[in-house]
């Protein structure tokens, strides 16, 4: 019998060794899995379940933006992403030939040939987008795209933030823009950003199991998390009062070019803001920024003879103003330097206090805080009037004042307006006091917030009385010699006069500090008015301020102000309905606001005869004989020769959009249908598409805007 390797059992023994210790391995390996129901780290249960579970999402909007009576100013809008299959697998829907590609492409996306060849050709890439140039595609923009017949170009549908108006209450409703990591929009500057909790939205989920081709199993249940839209918004803002703002600042920008315009509509019964605006404002669209501030709230500055209202109604609260009683104008002196009026120091001589507010004495003011109030009783009406703290406005970016009142001629400055330094919310904030019968109202602008989903109100803002700085019967005194201010012949006021409407109120100029002092210059100033109407009983309070407008020969420094201010308060007055106090000129045709009729299921010519009876401007989309559509709709706030938008049946023609404002263009295109691309400020100028021709739905039509001369 052969004798036994000893090496040859020495193997088997290891190996037997190895596998019973594979084996124990194993089988610890399955006890362990077992009893925890992981592996690697990952829950097995959870694995399977994903592989077996499929999620879709269920998208929810961000909440809107709108004004009073529901108009919207800020919404989610569909737009589209450019994207590029690479991946060959995908044929035949790849990106085939790229540099016939990248070509095209250049043509109507902001990138050059090269830098879109770049983006083609990246290492090991299947599917490329083309960053901010590929983001928000307009319809338009994709139909012609589409054209070209690209292979591998594809689109996503997306959304983006849209503002309907354009360059509107920009400063106040802010803009917001996609995270880039998050891929959600979100707030970056004003109401969008402060808001931001609020608007925000939170998508839902509906998850179900599937086969392993994704096919969702039959009798499979279904778990849902609902989405949960974001709140909307509604300011106090009226859209209507809003445009009439917008619209003279407009003007006025193109008109003398100045360096800012500053304008805002309060109601001073309650102070919810009407209307808030400034000059250089941006498109939030597109977000051609230049200043990011909303100066009515960010900008504290010499506000000039303004001033004067506050030290009036001091004064007269305190029964040490007489109206007859005489001073000696030109120049004052106090805390060693001179007062001097404004007209170089020249005064008028012997004059009484009622005069030298009609003429806006600087004098007349220095003498009233500080021989007949005296500085500190002066000094606690500013404090009453909330002239040394921050509104509290529900707005960002609000700053304090500056109250120089160390020095006795600092003093006597700040009583005329000079010295020190306040916003211009402070000073409407200061004048409800006046407008209101002596309760001073705290301004606000986020009227309620809703959940959209449930209806609820949410947030709820109510007008509050923010103090009593003076008596209902020294408010309505101080009102009837601010209506003197407009109505007599040496009243400064005397361009602000609106036909119809008392106006009370008070001119303010002022100088503008340098580094070396006050500028000079007839321009360099900040030139203001501070009004209110009706007198008796003011519905709105108005300020309007125009710095460093270029005047020229002949213009007045009070024109451009006037330009915004008249219009603005007369329109937003006929526009309430609110009653003149003389019947204007025969003939003349005011602004009025009326309710929309209902215009549907008529006839298009009984329609446009009704339409035209109640002084509105008819535009017919369609060629048929029945109106099926209008907007606005039945029972709408509607103005004196509005144009308003018929719909029937049949083929539609491009009508002449010359002189249409933006939001005008914008009605056309929501109630026919056909997307319109517009560009500028302004008013419409020019069309792609000439008046008459037949529209069909993938017509592109391009408006550019331009304001007047």
């Amino acid at each position: 019998m052969p004798k036994k390797n000893k090496f040859m059992n020495r193997g088997a023994a290891i190996l037997s060794i190895c596998f019973a210790l594979f084996f124990f391995v194993i089988l610890g390996r399955m006890a362990y899995i077992q009893l925890t129901g992981k592996a690697n780290g990952v829950e097995l249960a959870t694995k399977a379940t994903e592989q077996h579970e499929k999620k879709r999402t269920i998208e929810a909007s961000r909440g809107s933006i709108l004004d009073r009576n529901g108009k919207v100013l800020a919404e989610d809008t569909a737009t589209y992403k450019l994207i590029a299959i690479l991946d060959k697998k995908m044929k035949p829907q790849y990106v085939k030939d790229k540099e016939k590609t990248a070509e095209k492409l250049a043509s109507v996306i902001n990138l050059d040939k090269s830098e879109i060849l770049d983006i083609l050709n990246r290492d090991g890439a299947k599917q490329v987008e083309f960053g901010s140039a590929g983001r928000d595609i307009s319809y338009a923009k994709k139909q012609k795209i589409e054209k070209m017949n690209l292979p591998g170009i594809s689109f996503l549908r997306d959304t983006k933030r849209y503002y309907p108006n354009g360059v509107f209450l920009s400063n106040v409703l802010g803009y917001a823009d996609v995270n880039e990591k998050t891929n959600q929009i979100q707030g970056s500057l004003g109401l969008e950003k402060i808001l931001n909790n609020y608007l925000t939205e939170r998508d839902g989920s509906v998850t179900y199991e599937s086969d392993k081709s994704g096919w969702k199993l039959p009798n499979s249940k279904e778990k849902i998390t609902a989405p949960k839209n974001g709140d909307n918004v509604y300011l106090t803002i009226d859209q209507k009062i809003q445009t009439f703002l917008e619209d003279s600042m407009t003007k006025v920008a193109e008109k003398y070019k100045p360096k800012k315009i500053m304008a805002a509509v309060v109601e001073p019964k309650t102070g919810k803001v009407l209307a808030m605006g400034q000059r250089p404002s941006f498109d939030p669209n597109i977000r051609n920024v230049t200043n990011y501030y909303n100066d009515l709230v960010s900008y504290a500055y010499e506000p000039g003879s303004t001033m004067k209202i506050f030290t009036l109604a001091a004064a007269m609260q305190e029964n040490v103003f007489s109206a007859n009683e005489k001073y000696k104008s030109g120049t004052y002196k106090v805390g060693g330097k001179h007062v001097k009026d404004w007209n170089n120091g020249a005064g008028w001589g012997m004059t009484s206090f009622h005069d030298g507010l009609m003429r806006s004495s600087n004098v007349a003011f220095a003498k009233l805080a500080n021989e007949k109030l005296g500085f500190d009783r002066f000094n606690e009406y500013l404090h009453k009037f909330g002239l040394y703290q921050k509104t509290g406005i529900d707005l960002p970016g609000e700053v304090s004042s500056k109250i120089n009142f160390k020095y006795d001629f600092d003093k006597a400055s700040t009583a005329y307006g000079q010295a020190s330094a306040i916003t211009p919310i402070q000073q409407l904030q200061a004048v409800t006091a006046i407008a209101n019968n002596g309760k001073m109202m705290k301004p606000y602008v986020i009227d309620h917030i809703v959940d959209p989903d449930t209806k609820k109100v949410v947030k709820q803002t109510k007008p509050e009385q923010v103090g009593t700085p003076i008596s209902a019967d020294t408010a309505k005194q101080v009102r009837n010699l601010l209506g003197e201010v407009v109505t007599s012949d040496i009243g400064t006021g005397k361009p602000y006069k609106i036909e119809g409407f008392d106006v009370a109120g008070k001119t303010g100029t002022a100088q503008i500090a340098g580094t070396g002092g006050y500028l000079s210059g007839t321009s360099n100033y900040v030139f203001s008015f501070m009004g209110m109407a009706p007198k008796n009983d003011p519905k709105l309070v108005i300020y309007v301020a125009v710095q460093q407008p270029q005047l020229k020969e002949g213009q007045s420094s009070s024109d451009p102000v006037a330009e915004i201010f008249n219009p603005t308060m007369k329109n937003s007055l006929h526009y309430l309905n609110i009653e003149p106090t003389e019947k204007s000129d025969a003939g003349h045709e005011e602004t009025k606001s009326q309710k929309m009729p209902d215009l549907t299921d008529k006839t298009l010519t009984n329609a446009e005869k009704e339409a035209k009876n109640e002084h509105l401007t008819p535009i017919v989309i369609g060629s048929d004989v029945a109106v099926k559509e209008q907007y606005p709709k039945a029972g709408e706030d509607v103005i004196t020769n509005q144009k308003i938008f018929l719909k029937t049946d049949g083929k539609v023609t491009m009508p002449d959009m010359s002189g249409w404002s933006r939001r005008e263009v914008l009605q056309f295109s929501k109630v026919s249908g056909i997307h319109i691309d517009v560009s500028g400020e302004g008013y419409a100028a020019s069309q792609s598409v000439k008046k008459g021709k037949e529209l069909k739905e993938n017509t592109v039509i391009k408006v550019k805007f331009k304001n007047p001369d």
